[in-house]
């Protein structure tokens, strides 16, 4: 019996890799683009965003109704920890679900989201207390969300090239409307039928918007081997990427803080509660519309060049928020930073792509995510203690935007350092 050299099993392996990478390459070529299966993915994207970052962006009216009522003996920066954690979870999971992905694990997690988001809300209609608030909205639909929320905006590239900005834009119109419905909902339902059983009434919306992407979602291409760990340090050395970090991190240390505020600002100037408890719902509107107009301009003049004046324009809004004293103002101000945040959002991770090697894209972007959730945690308790410092929104605003204009001037850095020019798409 003759036994095969080691080199000759390495050749072999060696082959049978080459043949995957190859099968992988030209299944990643022929993209869908379109057909039933392929627009049912995005249904299925749609209505995951909907449920998830549709929800997280709602937390405006909790903020406000937690002040007044169940947790009105707590400081405005406690309570905000609450919404914070939820901001920073819904990133966090980008840090491994590229991974996951990559290894073909897309459906257990989602399940398991979908179940905990549902499973939490139900039980923060029965919280008291605020660890329970903490526990419940704050980490268990945060990482519940996030578990949802993640697979969707990462599922889309393997179903569409020509038509992924039309397909990334009808995912983003769904948290729009989300984020649109449940406030709305939420305001509506608490006179009528009380808290918590306006909480059960989200959970079942969540319930019936969740069915669909856990039956349509689903990987095309066939599984590649991965390497290395969740974090790449040494990507840090790149001072693009680095630079980069750093606009991700100051953007959204200031970016949340006009949504979570300004139903609370109005009321202070004493906007009527009638006008007031839309605004939330009218900047999740703006978003959506800022989502769509960013997936187009983006391909047309690059992604930089789009996201650094539409998040100057945010900065500039955060210091103009605490002066609108008018219903009129305010919903103005409302609907064009929810544009501008929209962009933003939709936006973050695009300028990631021509950072690093291509091939590691989904680590990096995970990387970035993580710093944007580091700095979500913090941003909004900052503005509350803020607050609740100077009982003054003004100088509330003047933290917001000053985060968001240094923000931009490291976009602006990030893209000097990569075109080492003033004109050229980035």
């Amino acid at each position: 019996m003759v036994v095969p050299a080691e080199d000759e099993f390495e050749e072999e392996e060696d082959h049978q890799q080459e043949d995957i990478e190859d099968d992988s390459q030209q299944q990643s070529s022929n993209f869908p683009d379109g057909g039933l299966r392929a627009w049912l993915v995005v249904l299925g994207t749609f209505f995951s965003a909907f449920a998830s970052y549709g929800y997280v962006s709602t937390w405006g009216v909790f903020q406000t109704y937690y002040e007044q009522t169940l947790l009105q003996k707590h400081s405005p920066s406690t309570i905000a920890w609450i919404g914070s954690l939820q901001y920073a979870l819904i990133l966090l999971p980008a840090l491994f679900q590229g991974r996951l992905s990559e290894l073909g694990i897309i459906k257990v997690p989602l399940l398991g989201g979908s179940i905990l988001m549902i499973v939490c809300t139900f039980l923060v209609a029965q919280c008291t207390k605020y660890w329970h608030f903490v526990l419940c909205q704050g980490v268990g639909l945060g990482i519940g969300c996030g578990m949802v929320f993640i697979p969707a905006t990462g599922i889309i590239g393997q179903w569409f090239s020509k038509k992924q900005g039309l397909a990334m834009g009808l995912t983003a119109l769904g948290s729009s409307i989300g984020g649109t419905v449940f406030p709305i909902a939420f305001q509506k339902l608490i006179p009528r039928v009380g808290f918590s059983w306006t909480m059960r009434i989200l959970g079942f919306i969540m319930l019936l918007a969740l069915i669909i992407p856990n039956i349509t979602l689903t990987r095309r291409l066939p599984l590649r081997n991965v390497s290395g760990g969740l974090f790449n340090f040494q990507a840090f050395k790149n001072p693009p990427f680095l630079a980069y970090g750093i606009a991700v991190f100051t953007g959204f240390l200031g970016l949340y803080t006009v949504p979570t505020y300004i139903e609370l600002s109005a009321l202070a100037v004493g906007v009527s509660p009638n006008i007031a408890i839309y605004l939330v719902a009218i900047a999740n509107a703006g978003a959506g519309l800022g989502s769509l107009f960013a997936v187009i301009m983006m391909d047309r003049i690059g992604a930089l060049n789009f996201l650094a004046p539409t998040t100057l324009i945010a900065g500039v809004l955060s210091f103009l928020w605490p002066f609108s004293r008018t219903e009129a103002s305010l919903i103005v101000i409302a609907a064009l930073y929810g544009f501008m945040c929209g962009s933003f959002v939709s936006g973050l991770s695009v300028p990631v792509y021509k950072l690093g090697e291509l091939s590691d894209s989904g680590r990096y972007t995970g990387m970035i995510m993580a710093v944007g959730a580091a700095s979500a945690l913090c941003g909004m308790p900052i503005s509350g203690a803020i607050n609740q410092l100077t009982e003054d929104f003004k100088i509330v605003g003047y933290y917001a935007g000053s985060a968001t204009v240094v923000s931009v001037g490291f976009m602006v850095l990030t893209r000097l350092l990569v075109l080492k020019k003033l004109r050229g798409k980035f």
